[in-house]
């Protein structure tokens, strides 16, 4: 998508005289070129990969029983480290895909063996353990490889292993240790991201604390846990957006995600604390108080952050129509909520419009009509 629009706005250029063709070619060949970019043939063959892996390590467990105790892992330990030197190889040669796909059978293999060998030796421990010991030996594979695709795996594992922690301690159960590890192991993402400039996967790991907190909060709903969720994501957010802010140049350059995430979690706590409201007076307060946290979102990095203007636009108008059910439409029945609903539409679109054109005088083009 990224790419059409690219070569979208390199034609407008070129017609209006302010871009040459050779230019506009050498800047998306360049584009093109780069490990990040999305191609399908990459993304089927890693998940040819996934599917070949599958279907290897189902093949050895249903002949598990039939295989010696030494040639069981023998086995698992030479599809492993075949698959690792097979994708150093490759790398060598340049085939940086098959690599990837290399890789990811790899570490397929490693985490089969897990469970086989854990099975076979009776080893203690659960899901969870096992899932915590996969995702490191990806992570070291990405590291050793300072491969991409093994980052993005190293994010999925890290899911993994947070919905074997959530299974293992559900709502009412008292957390231990693992439940405190899911935001050390998404940091660890964000570290191979930026050392492997697997940008795409940092996703993961923003999406995994942001989930994270909000099961904590559904597992110890309280006032004061919203209130530190709002909180603690609208200092975040203002760190990542307002002009002298010291960490603002960090937040820039890693991309639009810092700010979008910490205003969804600003947005998290306020949308908490409207559960915790006890009152007309006290809900309409918190409305008013999620009202300016979405337009302090759009005047702050809605220019320069698509997701951001987005997110806060649906969470205003969301707002708006929530405090009108509560309050005015409970009163006035199902016909005036449906009035009212169509009054607040409109004024949200009148408002949305003059917000876009603000925004567009500020990216210094012409507002959409």
């Amino acid at each position: 998508m990224y790419r059409a629009r690219l070569e979208r706005d390199f034609k407008h250029w070129m017609d209006k005289g302010l871009l040459q063709e050779n230019a506009a070619r050498a800047m998306l060949a360049e584009y093109d070129g780069r490990e990040s970019t999305f191609r399908a043939g990459r993304v089927l063959l890693i998940l040819a990969a996934l599917l070949l892996s599958a279907s290897i390590l189902l093949l050895v467990a249903a002949n598990w029983e039939a295989l010696p105790r030494l040639a069981r892992v023998a086995g698992i330990v030479a599809l492993v480290w075949g698959f690792h030197f097979a994708a150093a190889w490759l790398t060598q040669t340049g085939r940086t895909t098959l690599a990837a796909a290399a890789l990811v059978l790899g570490v397929a293999a490693f985490g089969g063996g897990i469970a086989l060998i854990g099975q076979m030796y009776h080893l203690s421990g659960d899901a969870a353990d096992a899932a915590l010991l996969w995702f490191a030996g990806a992570v070291l594979t990405a590291l050793a490889f300072r491969s991409a695709a093994m980052t993005a795996v190293a994010g999925g594992l890290a899911w993994f292993y947070f919905g074997t922690v959530l299974q293992d301690n559900g709502f009412g159960a008292t957390p231990d240790w693992r439940v405190w590890s899911v935001p050390a192991l998404a940091v660890i993402v964000v570290l191979l991201v930026r050392f492997t400039a697997a940008d795409r996967a940092r996703h993961l790991a923003y999406l995994l604390v942001l989930s994270w907190l909000a099961w904590l909060y559904l597992d110890n709903a309280s006032l004061a846990f919203a209130g530190g969720l709002a909180a603690f994501g609208l200092v975040a957010f203002l760190a990542a957006t307002l002009p002298g802010s010291p960490l603002r140049a960090l937040a820039v350059d890693a991309g639009s995600a810092p700010a979008f995430y910490s205003f969804a979690l600003a947005l998290l706590g306020f949308t908490a604390l409207q559960f915790e409201a006890v009152g007309v007076t006290t809900e309409v307060a918190t409305g008013a108080g999620t009202l300016l946290v979405a337009l302090l979102g759009i005047a702050l990095a809605g220019a320069q952050n698509g997701a951001v203007r987005y997110l806060g636009y649906v969470a205003f108008a969301g707002e708006l129509l929530y405090l009108a059910f509560e309050t005015l439409g409970s009163m006035l029945g199902t016909s005036g909520f449906f009035l009212i609903s169509g009054l607040v539409v409109a004024g949200i679109a009148w408002l949305v419009i003059r917000i876009e054109g603000h925004l567009a005088n500020a990216r210094g083009t012409e507002a959409p009509r």
